[in-house]
């Protein structure tokens, strides 16, 4: 096997030190964004970022939802993607292992999700004696089908013991992912800190849904834009959302938060980084314009 290439530019500006390890820079990949890594290899320099957090994995593979699956606006996008992954066996067997070959300076983040409490417990102890994992990344925005599909993050008794359990399950830092439609987001986030979680992810995406536009009559007039028919609203009009939501949490918690939602520009990563974020996600900006992850990782290069 060869040696992982070294980054194509040594980072200048100061690393974060964060969830036991350094980044060489804020600048991470919002899960979703990326795939594992190699779908974006040829188009995005990952070893330029801090690192990318992986799409989701489940312990089963999921076929996610009907297409279509992105709708885009003149605010943003909606997406319902359905968590759609190949199952934590092949992670494991193929996915790691390439990002641990090509990745030097990039640290690795694995989103997690499932149904049930046990589905976050499998994968992540599954996973855990791979190195290359720097973090899990618990996303609990999924539907809790032993509750009647409401929300992992939505109740503190259930979301303390998925922290717990996972806790027991991995030596690795627990990053929990909220969403920002919880009524009181930093109190939820207190809950999971005393359930041992070792940081967070916010803001996920809103709830929303768009109908397709045809004439007066027209077949389609009234059908949703999306397969799944509604799905999640990302992109700029979550800036402001996500940079409260990330004051809020450090704020209550005091443990390192990852700001996610509607970064384009120096200004926006600057924004979370006011607010208390340790390091920032692109999503949206870097499927419209790849290239936005590596301009903002060489300004911190320039100027951190």
């Amino acid at each position: 096997m060869t040696a992982p290439p070294a980054p194509l530019v040594p980072p200048a500006g100061p690393p974060i030190t964060v969830f036991g390890t350094t980044f060489q820079n804020p600048i991470v990949l919002a899960s979703g964004t990326a795939g594992f890594g190699h779908e974006v290899a040829g188009v995005i320099a990952l070893d330029r970022l801090g690192g990318p957090v992986t799409k989701a994995v489940s312990p089963e593979p999921r076929a996610g939802h009907p297409a279509p699956r992105v709708a885009e606006f003149e605010g943003g996008m909606l997406n319902a993607v359905g968590l759609a992954n190949p199952g934590v066996e092949h992670v494991a067997q193929i996915e790691l292992p390439w990002l641990a070959a090509h990745l030097r300076g990039a640290r690795v983040i694995v989103n997690v999700v499932g149904a049930l409490v046990e589905d976050y417990v499998k994968v992540v102890a599954a996973l855990a004696a791979h190195t290359v994992v720097t973090a899990f990344e618990l996303n609990v925005s999924c539907p809790n089908t032993a509750k009647g599909g409401e929300e992992f993050g939505a109740d503190d008794r259930v979301l303390a013991d998925l922290v717990a359990r996972c806790r027991a399950a991995a030596t690795q830092p627990l990053i929990v992912k909220l969403a920002p439609t919880l009524p009181d987001i930093g109190r939820t986030a207190s809950v999971a800190a005393g359930a041992g979680a070792d940081g967070f992810t916010v803001v996920n995406t809103i709830p929303g849904t768009l109908w397709r536009h045809g004439g007066r009559g027209a077949h389609d007039a009234r059908k949703p834009r999306l397969g799944y028919g509604q799905g999640g609203v990302s992109g700029p009009a979550l800036l402001p959302v996500g940079v409260l939501a990330t004051r809020r949490v450090r704020e209550r918690t005091g443990k390192p938060v990852i700001g996610v939602g509607g970064v384009r520009t120096v200004e926006d990563v600057e924004q979370y980084l006011s607010a208390g974020a340790a390091l920032v996600g692109v999503g949206t900006a870097a499927l419209a314009d790849p290239r936005v992850p590596e301009r903002l990782a060489a300004w911190w290069e320039r100027h951190g």
